[in-house]
Formats: structure tokens, C-alpha cells, sequence
């Protein structure tokens, strides 16, 4: 089966902006060690970091199917996605254990940011025959 997993991060500096050198990299290489695993255990699909909510942009097609674009997408919300997961696991169990491991990932100091992350089963298309 195949999951989405999304670190939901709280607004404010994106990221690491403003965190200390150590700090970054300890973060940085939690995550590669995450990616590893999953690589190894023959589990990843995909994973990538998202740019800060300041430069994502909502797209509207206009009558004459032109784009048109705006600031986006959600102004008012206070957390945002700052990455995510496509895994391949054999039960929803397997993706809540690895979404477990991503919420503990260190923050400043090596403290544990204990982040929520949002799991999602990733559907599949309908039959149409």
C-alpha cells in the first residue's frame, strides 16, 4: 500500500531559518538516515522538501483555459507543509510507525520537534470498464 506522509510544520520562520549549524545538520542527516531505511527496506517511492508558503502560487484556469495566477495557497493557515513521503508499506501500521519517526526529528538543540505528520493512503484510480 502506498502512503503519503506530510511534515506539517507550525508558521513562522520556514524551516530551519535562524537555527544553529549543528542543528541543521543533525536534522539533515536524521532525515537521510530516514530516506536510507526506507530505501533499503525497498519502501520509498519518493520524498522532497516543499519551499516556503510565500512562494507557492494558486493556479485557476481562465474561460479561455490561460492560466491565471495568484499568491496562494493559504493565507491565513498556521502550519503549512514543509515535505513529504510517498512509501510503500504493507499496512497502514507500517506508515503511522515511519510518521512516528519523522514527528521525533531533531530541532534545535537535538530536541525532538515531535511535528505532526499527516498520513494519507494514496488512492487509486477507479475502474472504468
Amino acid at each position: 500500500m502506498k502512503f503519503m506522509v506530510q511534515m506539517n510544520v507550525k508558521r513562522g520562520p520556514y524551516q530551519m531559518a535562524g537555527w544553529a549549524k549543528e542543528d541543521v545538520k543533525r536534522m539533515v542527516g536524521f532525515m537521510d538516515s530516514l530516506n536510507r531505511d526506507l530505501k533499503s527496506a525497498g519502501q520509498w517511492v519518493v520524498a522532497e522538501g516543499l519551499v516556503a508558503p510565500d512562494q507557492a502560487r494558486l493556479v485557476t484556469a481562465n474561460a479561455d483555459g490561460s492560466p491565471s495566477v495568484t499568491d496562494g495557497p493559504f493565507a491565513e493557515s498556521k502550519e503549512f507543509i514543509a515535505g513529504f513521503w510517498i512509501i510503500d508499506v504493507k499496512n497502514a501500521d507500517e506508515a503511522y510507525k515511519f510518521a512516528a519517526r519523522v514527528s521525533s526529528c531533531p530541532g534545535p538543540g537535538g530536541k525532538p520537534l515531535n511535528m505532526p505528520v499527516e498520513v494519507r493512503a494514496v488512492g487509486e484510480a477507479p475502474k472504468t470498464d
